[in-house]
């Protein structure tokens, strides 16, 4: 099979560390203005040169978005902002705007143009005419099925790469492209704002009887009739690399870094697996489970996906208890603390592939070597032993109490 890339969200230095370690292809990006995720940690021109120098390092590629609908007063901006990208030598910027496009070209000609999701490409007429504007890639609207793409796939330039999301939150509005948000709370999603009131719950007003709400129901429950399930298409890769996809993108540069580690590595084992003709691990499959998520489906690829009106909330059934920093080869390990745990408790040991397995505290020491009980500050570093040699950046999870968020 043709190589797929493997495309992971990197909010901030930690997810990206995360993402490099545990599998990632590629890495998309924002520096602090023109990213539609503004409140993801992003990165300031000095970290955007550390995270490319560490990038360089590992063979990972990095995309930085620019992706938002820049207004008058932003695009006067953009030029700098361009040419530094350039000096940098990114391998792609993300962008949506035409006028972007341009200053791009001008201000950034060593650097790929990708076309962003916001575009809203549909039909393979749209991906030749961004072809022929320049573009290298079309990263796909969500709402395409896999049919539709294959006849992208077929009419548009051989050269031309196809980028589709795989995994993550999706949007009740085409293509992310939605005023809502702006209209009720003044936060713009199209310049990467969003307060996500599609995950609301509404009631219905009378227009004669102001102040009387009727609650909308499905069941006793309630329901939010705009909240959309997320993607998750870690059983179809095989299909997606089918369709003529060369890129999968995974969704959450707002999530946290053990998301970010997960998730990366889940894929990383199907496509690994797919690119090899073999049946995906189970126990890969397994983990996107142990993330925070809304309930799954398979997005637009196999027809409508459906909405889960009963509630908005993430399952979160799991949480990162520590990261290793460094481990002896007999499995002694220098931690930092992110959820207290103590003596006794039971955990779960994984990694940059590393296959999930049980772990028992049976001994803690600061680091020192004085013993302790239990580690509770966050941040903290402190030594335990751990059942093998693992490498760097290994997380040890538990499960999350029901009244934990």
């Amino acid at each position: 099979m043709r190589k797929l890339e493997l495309l992971s969200p990197a909010g901030d230095m930690e997810r990206l560390e995360m993402a490099a370690a545990y599998g990632a292809d590629a890495v998309y990006l924002a520096g602090t203005s023109f990213g539609m995720r503004s409140f993801a940690g992003n990165f300031s021109p000095e970290e955007l040169k550390q995270a490319v120098d560490l990038c360089r390092k590992k063979g990972v590629k990095v995309h930085v978005t620019c992706n938002t609908m820049p207004r008058n007063s932003e695009v006067e901006r953009l030029p700098e902002w361009l040419e530094y990208l350039n000096e940098l030598r990114v391998d792609a910027v993300i962008l949506a705007d035409v006028g972007v496009l341009s200053l791009a070209r001008r201000y950034a000609p060593d650097v790929a143009v990708h076309i962003s999701t916001q575009a809203s490409v549909v039909n393979y007429q749209a991906a030749r005419a961004w072809h022929e504007l320049g573009a290298a890639r079309v990263i796909l609207a969500r709402e395409l099925s896999l049919d539709e793409i294959r006849e992208i796939r077929a009419k548009a330039p051989r050269e031309l790469e196809l980028e589709v999301f795989a995994h993550g939150a999706m949007c009740v509005s085409y293509s992310g492209r939605c005023l809502l948000s702006n209209y009720m709370t003044g936060r713009d999603g199209n310049r990467g704002a969003c307060a996500q009131p599609c995950r609301y719950q509404y009631a219905l007003v009378e227009e004669k009887r102001p102040g009387q709400y009727y609650p909308v129901y499905e069941d006793e429950k309630g329901s939010y009739i705009m909240n959309s399930r997320d993607m998750c298409m870690i059983d179809h890769i095989p299909e997606l690399i089918d369709a003529g996809v060369d890129s999968i993108k995974l969704e959450g540069r707002a999530k946290s870094a053990y998301y970010t580690a997960i998730v990366t590595g889940a894929y990383r084992h199907a496509v690994d697996a797919a690119l090899a003709g073999v049946p995906l691990d189970p126990v890969w499959r397994d983990e996107v489970e142990h993330i925070s998520h809304r309930h799954y489906s398979t997005g637009f690829f196999f027809g409508q996906p459906g909405q889960y009106a009963q509630d908005s909330r993430y399952v979160r059934d799991w949480k990162i208890a520590a990261k290793v920093v460094r481990c002896a080869p007999d499995g002694t390990a220098l931690l930092t603390l992110n959820n207290k745990f103590s003596l006794g408790d039971r955990l779960e040991l994984v990694g940059p592939d590393v296959r999930p397995e049980p772990v028992a505290v049976e001994g803690l020491w600061d680091e020192n070597g004085a013993p302790l009980d239990a580690v509770r500050k966050p941040q903290m570093r402190f030594t335990m032993k751990l059942p093998r040699a693992v490498p760097p950046l290994s997380l040890l999870r538990r499960r999350a109490a029901p009244e934990e968020p």
